[in-house]
């Protein structure tokens, strides 16, 4: 591909599932909680093959996204809207800045292991050459409920094209999708401003309005005219023109606390630690543990999520991972998120 490919991170949200590590004045794109470096900096340094990584992120986190990836261009977003807004601004704005670019889209808090390289330039060649939006698929290795799915339809040979989205499942429902070979929707894209530009704008897309501002040079207006969307609901489950890639890495999104079983190592009883915990137990089983200096002790349990960050602790059984949005909605109600 004789284009510039250009990657752009998103770190402008909050990650209220890894509450309390994850706060409102510490997003979790700056938690290190497999050790070594943060997340933001893991992804920018994954995408170190593009011609140009460019962070996108909201006005509070600028400076620390400036200081913790130096060698990144840095985008600073009107406001805090989730993906649709921010991947509609970032791609305007690398439109703006390079010649007939293709952006490769990824989120800042994924866990990637493996060749990476080699299928993200697949899905940018994909991008470059059929005009489509490209969602990266992965093959499930269980029947997760807490991920979205992509059907996919015509087999194209490095990429197929998509029948449908699919919201996270139930139970039985997910084991259904994973028995029909559909793929997880990791969150990764790529795309030519273009053809992206066309899908956001369109008359019946939420994103819109903030098209015709940023045409228009007011990118400040344009946020104030949309509501909060993802670039799933506002574009990709919109378009027609959508392939999936397969992403043939180790991979896994950060998200809730659940997930640090699957990508760290446990002791003989399938516990882990994440962090600067220390954990000493009694009769306990298949834990999570995490926190910032901090000594955990369990007795007697199993299945817990045990998080102590500053002067907040959280305890949740890590089937319900999840649900620490719910909690985190309520903390943000009464301001002390």
């Amino acid at each position: 591909m004789d284009r510039p490919l250009v990657a752009a991170v998103l770190a402008g949200g909050v990650g209220s599932r890894l509450y309390p590590a994850s706060r409102s004045h510490r997003p979790k794109q700056f938690l290190s909680l497999t050790g070594g470096d943060t997340l933001l900096e893991r992804t920018v340094a994954r995408a170190d093959f593009a011609d140009r990584v460019v962070v996108s992120t909201r006005p509070a986190f600028a400076d620390a996204v400036h200081e913790a990836v130096p060698e990144a261009t840095v985008v600073v977003e009107p406001a805090g809207k989730d993906t649709g807004p921010a991947l509609t601004y970032v791609t305007h704005r690398i439109a703006e800045r390079f010649d007939d670019p293709v952006v490769l889209a990824l989120p800042s808090d994924h866990h990637v292991a493996g060749d990476f390289e080699t299928p993200a330039r697949r899905g940018a060649r994909v991008a470059a050459e059929t005009d489509t939006l490209v969602t990266f698929g992965v093959a499930p290795d269980r029947p997760d409920t807490g991920y979205g799915y992509v059907e996919p339809g015509r087999d194209r040979g490095v990429y197929a094209e998509v029948a449908a989205f699919h919201e996270k499942p139930d139970a039985e429902t997910a084991r259904k999708y994973v028995d029909r070979g559909y793929y997880w929707n990791a969150g990764i894209f790529a795309w030519t401003p273009a053809a992206f530009v066309e899908a956001a704008g369109a008359p019946d897309s939420p994103l819109s309005p903030l098209v015709d501002a940023l045409d228009q040079g007011d990118p400040e207006a344009g946020f104030a005219a949309v509501d909060p969307v993802s670039v799933d609901h506002a574009v990709l489950e919109r378009a027609e023109n959508v392939a999936v890639v397969p992403l043939t890495v180790e991979w896994d999104d950060l998200g809730s606390w659940d997930a640090l079983q699957r990508i760290l190592p446990a002791d003989e009883n399938g516990t882990v630690v994440a962090g600067d915990a220390a954990v000493t137990a009694v009769d306990a089983a298949n834990n999570v543990d995490a926190g910032d200096d901090v000594h955990v002790s369990l007795v007697g349990v199993e299945d817990l999520a045990v998080v102590a960050y500053d002067d907040r602790v959280l305890v949740v059984p890590t089937a319900a991972a999840q649900r620490v949005r719910e909690l985190v909605s309520d903390l943000e109600s009464s301001g002390e998120f």
